[in-house]
C-alpha cells in the first residue's frame, strides 16, 4: 500500500526551514524594540538627507543620484546585509573616486553632462559585481588582518573629518560665489542652535530614553526656527535652487558603449569603488560589532554590499558603502535590528516623492549638532590614554592612518598604509626573534635547536648561526620550535645544506612539522633540498627522530 504521508511530512518540514530562515531574515525571531526601531530610522532618515545632497554635489553629480543611493542601498544591505543596525548610503569615500573618473572622462572620450552619468551608473554596476565576487569567493574574512592601532586611527581619523566637515554650515557665499565665515547675528544664531541641539542629544537620555535623543532635538530645533521665524540656513539652502522633490527611482540600462575600451576605462574605477566601499564598510561592521558586543557576518555583508551597488547603477544611483555616522546615530538611538534600516530608506523615498518641502524647511544647524554629537562619539577617547602603554610601532600606525584619513579623505588608502605599517614592523619583529641553541651529545654529534620562524625576513640571522668549517661532522638542526614558512626559507635550508655537504658532512633536518613537509615536497622540483634519509620528504628517518 502507497503511502503519501512521508511526502506530506518533509513537505511541512521544508515550509517551516523555508518560514525560519524568512524570520530570520528580517530578525524576528530575536525580540526586538519596534518603538526603537522605527524613530531610529526616522531619524537616519531625515539625517540622510543632507549627507546625501552634499557627497553627490561632491562627485558633481545631480543631487537626486546621491538620494536615490541611499535609499536603494540602504534598503538592500537592511535586508541581505551581514551586520542588522549598520546603515548605508552615498558616501564621500565613493564620491572621491568618480571625481577623477569625471576629469579622465572630460580628457579622453569629451564627453560631459548625462553622458557622464552613464559611465558612472556602469561603473557602479560592474563594482558591485566585483563586491558579490568577493563575498562569494569568501574573502571578506581578510578584514580580521587589519590590526586594531589601524581600527584607532581609522576611527579617530573619521571622527575629525565628520566634524571639520560641519564647519561648512559655519560659512556663507557671496554674491561672487566665495565663502566667508559667518559674523555677528548669523554666527550667534548658528552657534546657538547648534549648542542646544548638543545639548538635548546629550541631556535627554539621563530624563528619558522614549524617543531618540537626536531625532528629539531636530524636532525641537526645527519647531523653534519655524514658530519663532528665525533666519537660518536650511537643508534648502544647501540645493543651490534644486529640490530632493522627484519620483521613484527610474530603471535605466546606461546608455554607454559596450565595447573593450569602455571596459578599460571604467574597470580601474570599479575596483577601486569595489575596494574602498567593501573596506569601509566592513572596517563599520567590526566597529558597531564591538559596540553592540555581537558578530556581523562579514562575507555576507560583501554580498550584499555588491547587489547593492548592482541594482543602484541599475536605479540612477551613484553607489555607495555603509556609513558610519547613520550607522552610529541609529545604533546610539537604541536600533539592533534591520527594521529600522528598512524604515529610514523607505522614509527617505517618502521624503523624495511626497515631503520635500517639509524636510527642505528643516534647519541645517540642528543636524549639525547631530553630526558633531555623532563624531564625539565616534572618537576613541581611551586611544589617548595609550601612548605611554602601546609598542611606539602601534602609536606611530595609530598617527599615520588618522593623518592619511584627515588630509586625503581616503579611508581605503589610509587604511592599506596602517597595514602595510604594521606587518613590516611585524616581520622585522619576527626576523629578529630567531634563535638556535647550540650542544653537542655524547656520540660528538652536534645539534641547531632554531626557536622563532624561518622566513624571507629571518633568513640571514639564521645564516649567521651556523658555523660550517668548525662543526663536527654530523649536524643535527631540530625546528621542533620553529616553522619553515615560505619559499626563501626553503631556498636558506638548500644552501645551508649545500654548505655542509662541500664540507664534508652530514646533515639531518629534525621534528619538521606536517606544513613544512609539505612545503618542502611541493619544493622539490624547484630547489635541491639536499637533505639525506628520506628520500620522499628528504627530512631525517623517523627512527632518527626518536
Amino acid at each position: 500500500m502507497v503511502t503519501f504521508a512521508p511526502y506530506f511530512k518533509n513537505q511541512a518540514k521544508r515550509q517551516r526551514s523555508t518560514m525560519k530562515k524568512f524570520f530570520n531574515l528580517f530578525d524576528l525571531k530575536q525580540k526586538v524594540n519596534y518603538k526603537n526601531e522605527v524613530l531610529s530610522g526616522l531619524t537616519v532618515a531625515i539625517a540622510l538627507v543632507p549627507e546625501a545632497i552634499a557627497f553627490a554635489l561632491l562627485a558633481g553629480l545631480s543631487p537626486i543620484t546621491g538620494l536615490y543611493a541611499a535609499f536603494s542601498i540602504g534598503l538592500i544591505t537592511s535586508i541581505l546585509g551581514g551586520r542588522p543596525g549598520m546603515i548605508s548610503g552615498a558616501t564621500g569615500a565613493i564620491a572621491v573616486v568618480f571625481i577623477g573618473m569625471i576629469v579622465e572622462l572630460n580628457e579622453k572620450l569629451d564627453v560631459s553632462g548625462d553622458e557622464v552619468v552613464q559611465y558612472i551608473f556602469a561603473t557602479v554596476i560592474l563594482a558591485g559585481v566585483i563586491q558579490m565576487l568577493i563575498g562569494f569567493l569568501r574573502l571578506g574574512k581578510f578584514i580580521r588582518l587589519v590590526p586594531h592601532s589601524v581600527m584607532y586611527g581609522f576611527v579617530n581619523g573619521l571622527a575629525i573629518v565628520i566634524f571639520m566637515s560641519q564647519l561648512a554650515q559655519f560659512q556663507t557665499k557671496d554674491a561672487q560665489g566665495t565663502m566667508h565665515w559667518l559674523t555677528g547675528t548669523p554666527l550667534m544664531i548658528m552657534l546657538g542652535l547648534v549648542l542646544l541641539t548638543m545639548l538635548i542629544i546629550w541631556g535627554l537620555p539621563k530624563l528619558t530614553k522614549a524617543v531618540p535623543s537626536s531625532l528629539a532635538a531636530i524636532i525641537v530645533i526645527s519647531a523653534l526656527t519655524i514658530g519663532f521665524g528665525i533666519d537660518t540656513s536650511t537643508v534648502k539652502d544647501t540645493l543651490d535652487g534644486g529640490t530632493i522633490e522627484a519620483g521613484f527611482p527610474p530603471f535605466n540600462i546606461p546608455q554607454v558603449p559596450f565595447t573593450w575600451d569602455t571596459l578599460l576605462i571604467i574597470l580601474p574605477y570599479a575596483v577601486i569603488v569595489a575596494g574602498v566601499g567593501l573596506i569601509e564598510s566592513l572596517l563599520t561592521l567590526n566597529l558597531i560589532d564591538e559596540i553592540t558586543q555581537t558578530r556581523g557576518r562579514t562575507n555576507k555583508e560583501c554580498i550584499a554590499q555588491g547587489a547593492a551597488n548592482t541594482v543602484t547603477g541599475f536605479f540612477s544611483g551613484m553607489g555607495g558603502c555603509a556609513m558610519i555616522g547613520q550607522s552610529l546615530i541609529n545604533i546610539s538611538s537604541g536600533a539592533r535590528a534591520r527594521l529600522s534600516g528598512i524604515v529610514a530608506s523607505l522614509g527617505l523615498l517618502t521624503f523624495i516623492m511626497f515631503g520635500s518641502g517639509i524636510v527642505e524647511r528643516l534647519p541645517m544647524a540642528a543636524l549639525t549638532g547631530v553630526m558633531i554629537m555623532v563624531s564625539i562619539g565616534t572618537f576613541e577617547w581611551a586611544s589617548l590614554r595609550t601612548f605611554n602603554k602601546m609598542p611606539i610601532t602601534d602609536i606611530i600606525v595609530m598617527l599615520v592612518v588618522m593623518f592619511v584619513t584627515v588630509v586625503f579623505h581616503n579611508l581605503a588608502l589610509a587604511v592599506l598604509v596602517g597595514v602595510i605599517i604594521s606587518a613590516l614592523s611585524f616581520a622585522w619583529e619576527n626576523a629578529t626573534r630567531i634563535r638556535a641553541r647550540k650542544r653537542i651529545d655524547e656520540k660528538g654529534v652536534k645539534y641547531y635547536e632554531i626557536y622563532g620562524p624561518l622566513f624571507f625576513g629571518s633568513v640571514s640571522v639564521f645564516n649567521e648561526k651556523f658555523d660550517v668549517k668548525n662543526d663536527p661532522e654530523e649536524v643535527v638542526i631540530d625546528f621542533s620550535e620553529s616553522r619553515v614558512v615560505d619559499m626563501s626559507g626553503i631556498e636558506a635550508l638548500n644552501k645551508i645544506t649545500e654548505r655542509y655537504q662541500k664540507a664534508g658532512k652530514t646533515i639531518h633536518l629534525k621534528h619538521l612539522s606536517e606544513d613544512c613537509r609539505k612545503l618542502l615536497k611541493n619544493a622539490d622540483k624547484i630547489i635541491d633540498v639536499n637533505v639525506l634519509e628520506d628520500p620522499s620528504y628528504k627530512v631525517m628517518a623517523d627512527e632518527l627522530a626518536n
